[in-house]
């Protein structure tokens, strides 16, 4: 099962494919930089590549409308740009939330005043977004989230509370927060969806956290009076809009990811053969499930493309990425046996922890069965909304 890709689409794909050569040269060292576990990689540079991109028109491609300073793609034309982007090994995106989240759900839920304000920065690669969902005590069962926002005297939102893990917050200018408004609210009722720009000096502070990885890609985030800018969808219809928001993340973006994970596949396979791992039957076993996995994940990727109304799509998607990475982490390290343990470069008082891509690989992949809601969580996702179950007790 593969994309009919038409004589337009090939003509797109040429286009893109020059596009990223020529680019992707004028900056050496950015490519294969950034992304899951190396987020802090070329940081500046990268800041730099999303008003490159914006310029080029190659942000908010998938965009129903246009008007915004986005090129409007068809949806094969949008996974040529996602795979083309994916086999160069162009840089982590840093605008991602932005353009794939929020302004999807601005489309859906905004006002055209909102959807003026907000996309064309987003279009330009000007304007970067983090997400402030999860807290403690509030990751997987949102609903349960105690930041809250009142207005002051002036009638503007005024938040405060924590938020955590938080991607990029600290390299963000706007959060989309969800916030309790209603005093007394319960769960999903008394939400709205606030707009919050970050540059607010006392008001929020942002802590990055270490991982098992060394690097800090994601933060607490903590909000002292923040004033909010707007409010998507009205006052109270947070949880809808929210609960929106979280059925963008699938589609075209999964398949870009297979590419990703094809390449680190085989990294993987050159390290077995070329140590002669590969000679050990249960291990080339491994390898061969791995790779069966991932071209029937990128068939289901296919078959969901474009779906609106399939509601366990993402959930199966997600349970599935999450612990084929985990597998294909695990092996990387054992196929390098002992020499998986020690480091690249020696041990020194300035740089005391440092880890090679297949050790970064191991240990960032402990985090894919829980980050993005847990495999737990989309479980009960599958059992409730699509096999009809009775709903957890809550």
């Amino acid at each position: 099962m593969e994309f009919g890709f038409g004589d337009e689409d090939e003509t797109f794909r040429s286009e893109a494919r020059a596009w990223l050569a020529e680019h992707i040269r004028a900056h050496p060292g950015i490519a294969g930089r950034g992304g899951p576990g190396s987020e802090h990689e070329a940081a500046g540079e990268r800041r730099a590549w999303e008003k490159e991109l914006g310029s080029g028109g190659w942000i908010g491609l998938g965009w129903r409308e246009g008007g915004y300073g986005n090129r409007v793609a068809t949806l094969t034309q949008q996974v040529v740009w996602a795979e083309e982007y994916a086999r160069v090994r162009a840089p982590g995106r840093y605008g991602h939330i932005g353009e794939n989240l929020l302004a999807p759900t601005l489309l859906a839920h905004g006002t055209e005043e909102q959807r003026r304000r907000f996309l064309p920065p987003i279009a330009r690669g000007e304007e970067l977004w983090c997400q402030g969902y999860s807290e403690p005590g509030a990751g997987s069962d949102l609903a349960s989230l105690r930041t809250s926002a009142a207005r002051d005297g002036d009638g503007r939102w005024r938040v405060g509370g924590q938020k955590v893990w938080t991607s990029l917050a600290h390299q963000a200018d706007w959060c989309f927060v969800l916030a309790r408004t209603e005093p007394g609210s319960r769960r999903h009722h008394g939400l709205s969806f606030l707009l919050v720009p970050m540059d607010q000096p006392g008001h929020i502070d942002v802590r990055p956290i270490q991982q098992l990885t060394g690097t800090s890609e994601f933060n607490e985030v903590f909000f002292d009076g923040a004033v909010a800018a707007d409010v998507v969808g009205g006052e109270g219809n947070g949880w809808r809009v929210a609960m929106g928001l979280l059925g963008f993340e699938r589609g075209v973006s999964t398949l870009a990811q297979q590419v990703g994970f094809q390449e680190e596949l085989n990294t993987v396979v050159r390290d077995a053969v070329a140590s002669g791992a590969v000679r050990d039957p249960v291990l080339a076993d491994r390898l061969v499930r791995l790779w069966a996995e991932l071209r029937t994940m990128r068939w289901n990727a296919l078959r969901t493309l474009g779906g609106a109304e399939d509601a366990g799509a993402p959930s199966v998607a997600k349970l599935l990425w999450g612990g084929w990475h985990q597998r294909l982490g695990e092996l990387a390290l054992r196929v390098r046996g002992a020499a998986a343990a020690t480091g690249p470069h020696d041990w020194t008082p300035e740089a005391p922890y440092r880890l090679d891509e297949r050790q970064r690989l191991f240990l960032f992949s402990r985090a894919d069965t829980i980050y993005g809601g847990s495999d737990e969580i989309q479980r009960t996702i599958i059992a409730e909304r699509v096999l009809g179950l009775p709903r957890e007790a809550l």
